[in-house]
């Protein structure tokens, strides 16, 4: 359907979901909608990755567990995040034994995971693929900006990066929501300069676009 659209003609379906997010995340109107619901974004763990691999770990079990499958059951797990070498979901796909494809989409990861599954459930080469992404504030802040131990000063245009895990378990047949197609997005160059302002680069204003 034209130069960026895929139509999945069978129209794989999303049989079961599972969430988790941090204390921020949940104090909102997003809380009520989160299956679990942390109260400490340590999550039992010593560093922010390990909490950030054990989430990811934690929803993709869900996921299967919430369709009545068991892990044998899955054909595979699409799955990235925002750290070097995708490691949180290289480590979390380690515990399954389950075939894994890692992508990385950094915030458009679990979309590209979602299309990714449905092109190969919808291509019969795969019944049942869990799609999942997560990522931690802290750690991202190690990753993009500064250390949160340095104690530098946030600049009032900084993202929060989002403290959260979800997993979609995606499925040639059952109930649930139907993945028609995907649009696949290109890469612009807005001319951004400001590192701190992500914001800007991914959804820049008006002003930006036409000034």
């Amino acid at each position: 359907m034209g130069n960026q659209t895929i139509y999945f003609k069978k129209q794989p379906r999303i049989i079961s979901t599972s969430t988790i997010a941090g204390p921020k995340e949940c104090e909102g109107v997003i809380g009520r909608y989160v299956e679990t619901a942390l109260s400490d974004d340590m999550y039992g763990e010593s560093t922010y990755e390990k909490a950030e691999c054990k989430m990811l770990s934690k929803v993709i079990d869900g996921a299967i567990s919430n369709a009545g499958l068991d892990r044998e059951e899955v054909d595979m797990i699409v799955s990235g995040d925002l750290l070097n070498q995708i490691i949180s979901a290289s480590f979390a796909a380690r515990d399954f034994s389950v075939p894994f494809l890692g992508v990385y989409g950094a915030c458009s990861t679990m979309a590209e995971s979602l299309a990714v599954a449905a092109a190969f459930v919808n291509g019969g080469l795969c019944k049942r693929v869990v799609a999942a992404t997560g990522s931690h504030f802290a750690s991202a802040e190690r990753q993009y900006r500064y250390p949160l131990e340095l104690g530098c000063t946030r600049p009032p245009q900084s993202q929060w990066t989002v403290t959260a895990a979800g997993a979609s378990l995606v499925s040639d047949r059952g109930d649930g929501v139907r993945i028609t197609g995907a649009t696949l997005g290109k890469v612009v160059d807005f001319g951004i300069t400001d590192v701190n302002n992500m914001g800007a680069a991914m959804a820049p204003n008006r002003d930006i676009l036409d000034p």
